[in-house]
């Protein structure tokens, strides 16, 4: 696999992990084999026993398409080896299965992914492993709720869907003491704008749907870190059959050789367009990164490099007044999901966390007249322009 360990950002995002095959393709092709043959038992014994990297059977993540995207995904965000999985959520389970047992526990702080509190807060509790959620203003109650049967302290950084940021080597520091590991997802903020392995967490998890991906045509995911982390962790992932289809990680592949690009051109056009908004008289509040204070503003110029390519904000209005202002839109999609080339919007009451509690979403500052824009590649000036034209037409 090609060495780019001292090139840039985007060198690396073309090349990393790339192979020749030998008929000369410039890219590591896609193997959609389910199985690979070997000279000889001995050869077959070295790839089984794990004395020679190599191709075996693709549930087991060993097929060369899938090896190659993971080269590529550890590198991008500095990490000895990277796992992809069949979505975001089975590396989090998996990473939630591997390293805590009945009777342990984990730590959420502040907001996440709706179908991230279903599985800690409804379906792990199954399995007596319990989580404690802290808000993002409850973060300095860290250390009150770590205990010794505490394995992971896992948390979004910017959150979903308040753009909250959170400091990622203080909190790292104060886990490590405890004994457990630092999981932090990074989907909002890519590997272009933050590398949370740099400060101090343990692994690192992406929806690879998202930015990874970036063009709304595949479905996957990634958990990034130490092999000696990983190994156990790949264990959960081959036996429950989560991993990344091939022909998925080809995809995915040719998606990263245009990260760089694609989310610069982003974190451009959300900032205009939460400056925007923020001068808005029918917008109460605007989240984005780029636009923070105080502490955070701290932590925002620390770790990152760019605000990224998502924002929210709150309407002066009801829940009702805000969907009418979504359905104005015409340049802005009305749907879930994030990061990928075109405009996306949604109600996150309606969506991400439609299954969340009101007060619970209350408590969280997710009101029913939030909006969340995912800006894609479209001119800024255009999207800007929407946003007037939806807001100013009640």
């Amino acid at each position: 696999m090609t060495d780019t360990t001292e090139h840039g950002l985007s060198t690396r995002s073309v090349h990393a992990g790339e192979t020749r095959d030998p008929q000369g393709a410039i890219h590591t092709p896609l193997y959609t084999h389910s199985t690979f043959a070997f000279d000889s038992t001995a050869d077959l014994l070295d790839v089984v026993e794990g004395r020679t990297p190599g191709n075996l059977y693709t549930r087991y993540g060993l097929n060369p398409t899938i090896r190659s995207v993971e080269a590529k995904l550890a590198d991008l965000e500095g990490g000895e080896q990277a796992l992809a999985f069949s979505s975001g959520m089975a590396a989090e389970a998996a990473t939630f299965l591997a390293h805590t047992r009945t009777g342990e526990h984990i730590v959420c702080i502040g907001d996440v992914y709706g179908g991230t509190f279903e599985l800690l807060g409804d379906n792990l509790p199954q399995l007596g492993i319990t989580t404690t959620f802290l808000r993002a203003d409850e973060v300095a109650r860290l250390p009150d709720v770590l205990t010794d049967t505490t394995r992971i302290v896992f948390f979004e950084t910017p959150s979903n869907p308040t753009l909250d940021l959170f400091d990622i080597a203080a909190i790292s520091a104060q886990t490590r003491a405890a004994g457990a590991l630092t999981v932090v997802d990074n989907t909002f903020a890519t590997p272009v704008n933050q590398n949370p392995l740099e400060h101090g967490a343990d692994l690192v998890i992406h929806s690879a749907t998202k930015y990874l991906g970036g063009h709304s045509d595949l479905t996957a995911g990634t958990l990034i870190g130490p092999a000696e982390l990983l190994a156990p962790v790949a264990m959960w992932r081959k036996n429950l059959g989560q991993v990344i289809a091939a022909e998925t990680a080809s995809l995915l592949a040719r998606s990263i050789r245009s990260l760089p690009v694609r989310v610069r051109a982003q974190n451009d056009t959300a900032a205009a367009a939460a400056a925007f908004l923020a001068n808005h008289p029918r917008v109460s509040r605007v989240n984005y990164p780029g636009l923070a204070t105080g502490d955070a503003k701290r932590i925002f110029d620390t770790q990152m490099r760019g605000g990224g390519g998502m924002l929210s904000a709150v309407l002066d209005a009801t829940g009702d007044q805000t969907a009418a202002v979504v359905d104005r839109l015409r340049l802005f999609a009305i749907a879930p999901s994030l990061g990928g080339v075109e405009a996306l919007i949604t109600q996150p009451i309606t969506t991400t966390h439609h299954g969340v509690a009101p007060d619970e979403r209350a408590k969280r500052g997710i009101a029913d007249s939030m909006i969340r824009l995912s800006v894609g590649l479209e001119d800024a000036d255009d999207l800007i322009g929407d946003l007037a034209q939806a807001l100013d037409g009640a």
